[in-house]
């Protein structure tokens, strides 16, 4: 099948939106389909290398990348119309997005389109564009990342619901999780020895970590008063933007810590062996958690980390939130109160001492993850198209 993907936004970028969108292109061309993605670019950018690209997204396969002219004003309008005149004029198969503007239009001129959503449509615009999607003749499925998510949107704009688990999910609307790509964690060295290959090397000693975003409702400042707290284990803190990452290395100066680590932005081609360093993972949300747009996802979070942690096979600690429990259990992973920091304190200390429960969670993990791998996923949302 040829399929068309439409990134929303510019790549390359350190929005999550963007390497979720990178690594659904090269599962559905790994699972045998021609793909071909579009990016807006201002009229004043320039393209990119695929080389950049691949390092950047820690992407294997090749498929090909067209730059489309994006006036910033007109606020993606133009790029939609174009990103549909291009899949037309390619011969796809399939339209994929998660532009609403692309995605209505495709589907109203009667291209065959699949539309992906992982927040509650809001405004005027935003639910007229998904109610032209869904009632255009091009509509195929509309995938959405979470049966919070899915609920919501049947209940506020009567959306099709999906069945009642991600198996039995074949309609209009289909429930899938975001995923790993389990390539890039096989054979992970053990803790010790990963610590020991990173540059500069990280101290021999019990190492908790968190991977991803600093936005506000991500826990940093939680990280901070649990490494205050517990001074002989060494906090690792992989991500962030620059202004962010700065903040935060102000605070943990003023505060005399020695056992954080700040690393700032990692390529997605090293993370994993950032993330192998680890004895333990972090995932410390709170209850009101804010995407690169600042709005609140807390609702409705699929995020990538927690499926590259599991399938790094390291013992999770996270946030008891709704949403996490689609996927998080007791049996992998140590699920606790977002706002109770003497129990993450206490709960960290007890997992520094017991390695066989450690390991335990951590291969439950891993076992658990098989089943949300890009590849599944892809194949997933095509069954039946």
């Amino acid at each position: 099948m040829k399929i068309a993907i439409a990134a929303p936004t510019e790549i390359p970028a350190r929005r999550a939106n963007t390497f979720q969108v990178m690594k659904m292109a090269q599962a559905l061309a790994d699972t045998g389909n021609i793909v071909r993605l579009a990016a807006p670019i201002a009229f004043q950018g320039q393209a990119v290398s695929w080389e950049a690209l691949a390092r950047h997204y820690g992407l294997r396969s090749v498929f090909p990348v067209d730059w489309l002219k994006a006036e910033p004003r007109l606020r993606r309008y133009d790029y939609g119309w174009r990103a549909v005149r291009w899949a037309r004029s390619w011969g796809a198969d399939l339209f994929y997005t998660r532009l609403p503007q692309a995605a209505a239009l495709a589907s109203f001129w009667g291209m065959p389109t699949i539309f992906e959503v992982h927040d509650l449509v809001q405004g005027t615009v935003g639910p007229w564009l998904l109610r032209r999607f869904l009632q255009g003749k091009g509509a195929r499925r509309l995938v959405v990342i979470t049966r919070a998510l899915a609920e919501d949107l049947a209940e506020v704009l009567g959306v099709p619901l999906p069945g009642s688990s991600y198996q039995a999910d074949l309609g209009m609307t289909l429930i899938a999780p975001d995923g790993v790509d389990l390539f890039r964690y096989h054979n992970l060295p053990d803790p010790q020895t990963a610590r020991a290959g990173l540059q500069p090397e990280l101290p021999e000693r019990f190492t908790v970590g968190y991977t991803g975003h600093l936005y506000t409702g991500r826990g940093a400042e939680m990280l901070l008063e649990l490494a205050r707290r517990l001074t002989e284990i060494t906090f690792l803190l992989v991500g962030g933007e620059p202004t962010r990452v700065s903040s935060l290395s102000e605070q943990v100066r003023a505060a005399g810590l020695t056992n954080v680590i700040l690393t700032g932005f990692v390529l997605n081609a090293d993370l994993p062996r950032y993330q192998a360093a680890c004895d333990v993972l972090l995932m410390p949300y709170q209850t009101r958690v804010a995407a690169s747009s600042g709005g609140d996802i807390s609702r409705y979070l699929s995020p990538m980390k927690l499926f590259e942690y599991m399938a790094c096979g390291r013992a999770i600690l996270s946030s008891d939130l709704p949403v996490l429990r689609e996927v998080l259990n007791p049996d992998n992973a140590v699920l606790l109160p977002p706002d109770d920091i003497d129990t993450w304190a206490v709960e960290i200390t007890a997992l520094a001492a017991d390695l066989r429960r450690r390991l335990r969670l951590g291969a439950q993990a891993k076992r658990d993850v098989a089943a949300y791998t890009w590849e599944a996923r892809a194949e997933k949302i095509l069954e039946g198209i």
